[in-house]
């Protein structure tokens, strides 16, 4: 019997990837688009340039056809997951009728501000995509996180003027929204001829890129919490129900219809910061690890394994991108001696990923009164021993790692599969299509090594160098006025 193959999109912030997978969730061929640089003429304005999205897409999905070898008529399905908390604001056409506005701008934290006569609809990266894929203005409802006049409770547009007012996004500006796992359309004769997938092939709606890379990670019972490594770090465990303003998390929809996921504080700007440094050494760095035969982020995990847990003190605060009601913040590094060199910082960077990330949870868990038992760590950060090590030792918990790590695409493809009624459930999925690579298991003497180190300096290390950062705000850039007033504001 022929095997059948499903297309996952994972569009991203500096790339979007296309994969196709089996029924069994092993990779058949994958390929890649390259988004441009983000436009950033100020610190509050972040765009992609051209129409960037669709292009990577296309030139992703050509990629990944080109290298295709079987028969395209076993492609059953194609599930669509992109970021979160972005804008796109469109022509009557469909078509861009401005940049296409990232979750760092800080627009998307308020508000729709219609000012653009041309602005007929203003959606997700997703609907925007899916568009262009189908033709229909359908999304899913899921990737509807934060400035958007959403009811949690019913899964769809709220029916309350007042809301809609809150927002500012008159309904007839917004398209309809699905469930995830719902076909929005079917593939156009134009996008096959620009993207390269096959004609009439359904387009299957995920979530959230955050959520939908914690079903492919294989997130469905209460005891795991998920750590997703990108250019935002996010951690999430299963909900059960929507909570009375809580404090340390908050509810998104999950990849799972009618299901909830809590997601705890994240990291902005987090893998970013390694990448950074990555590419700040530049030349040196690559000539080094060319020499020895191996690319530069083994180079950096084989030096920072040799440095001692703890960096002997040398700490990393992470804020290299910042809410825009905190403008003073900036990252920070404390706690050099002449005998350090860069993979002493390359490793302070990843302790202080883990141990932020490690304080967000155990706010988080306290407040649910729930605490997870594993963690499992998705993204490419994951492929490094090192930082997986460290996450262990630093949760003092079973740290997994999967077979497919870059997970976003695995998830799409199984709501796709439960879409379409290749398997009966999520779970049945989830078990046919996910697979545990390795585990890594805390050293006690590690985990009591960071544990002193949080609890006494790190986890309060702001605390002393927020009030510093303050007075250097007021000296480069004038007085702090109003932070109180724009954080009610983002927060509303």
């Amino acid at each position: 019997m022929a095997k059948k193959y499903i297309i996952g999109i994972d569009g991203g912030s500096q790339s979007t990837k296309v994969v196709m997978y089996d029924l069994e969730g092993n990779v058949v061929c994958e390929g890649k688009g390259l988004l441009q640089p983000m436009y950033t003429p100020d610190a509050d304005t972040v765009e992609h340039p051209d129409d960037d999205l669709w292009s990577s897409l296309c030139s992703a999905g050509k990629d990944l056809m080109r290298q295709f070898t079987g028969n395209k008529a076993d492609i059953v399905g194609i599930g669509l997951g992109s970021i979160r908390c972005c804008r796109a604001l469109l022509k009557a056409d469909g078509t861009p009728a401005a940049q296409l506005i990232s979750w760092q701008d800080s627009r998307v934290t308020r508000p729709y501000e219609h000012t653009n006569p041309d602005v007929a609809y203003v959606t997700s990266f997703s609907g925007y995509l899916a568009h262009r894929l189908t033709g229909e203005r359908k999304d899913n409802v899921a990737n509807y996180f934060g400035q958007w006049p959403v009811d949690y409770k019913t899964w769809n547009w709220s029916e309350d003027p007042d809301v809609f007012q809150k927002f500012k996004i008159p309904r007839e500006m917004l398209f309809d929204v699905q469930m995830p796992g719902t076909v929005l359309g079917h593939i156009t004769a134009q996008a096959s001829q620009l993207t390269g997938f096959p004609q009439g092939l359904p387009v299957v709606c995920s979530t959230s890129d955050k959520a939908v890379e914690a079903l492919g990670a294989g997130l469905l019972d209460d005891d795991t919490a998920v750590i997703s490594l990108g250019t935002y770090i996010a951690l999430m465990m299963n909900g059960k129900a929507l909570p009375k303003d809580p404090q340390y998390y908050w509810p998104i929809m999950s990849s799972v219809p009618e299901t909830l996921l809590y997601e705890g504080y994240g990291i902005r700007k987090g893998m970013w910061t390694v990448s950074w440094l990555r590419d700040m050494l530049g030349e040196s760095l690559i000539q080094d690890a060319k020499a020895q035969g191996l690319s530069p982020e083994d180079l950096l995990n084989k030096k920072a394994a040799l440095v001692p847990p703890g960096c002997d003190g040398l700490m990393t605060v992470l804020d290299w991108l910042t809410n825009p009601w905190e403008p003073y913040k900036r990252g920070i590094m404390i706690g050099f001696n002449a005998t350090m060199d860069y993979a002493w910082i390359y490793r302070s960077i990843l302790e202080s990923i883990a141990l932020t990330l490690k304080n967000n949870f155990d706010n988080m868990t306290e407040e649910m009164q729930h605490a997870a038992k594993q963690i499992i760590i998705t993204g490419g950060g994951s492929n490094s021993d090192l930082f997986m090590q460290i996450f262990a030792d630093v949760f003092n918990l079973p740290a997994r790692r999967n077979a497919i790590n870059g997970c976003a695409s695995l998830g799409a493809a199984i709501n796709t599969a439960v879409g379409l009624g290749l398997y009966s459930s999520y779970q049945q999925a989830v078990e046919k299509m996910v697979r545990v690579k390795d585990e890594f298991v805390p050293v006690a003497a590690h985990a009591a090594r960071y544990e002193a180190m949080n609890k006494g300096i790190f986890k309060e290390l702001t605390t002393h160098t927020d009030p510093i950062l303050k007075k250097s705000y007021e000296v480069f850039h004038g007085e702090l006025d109003n932070v109180d007033a724009i954080q009610s504001w983002s927060n509303a």
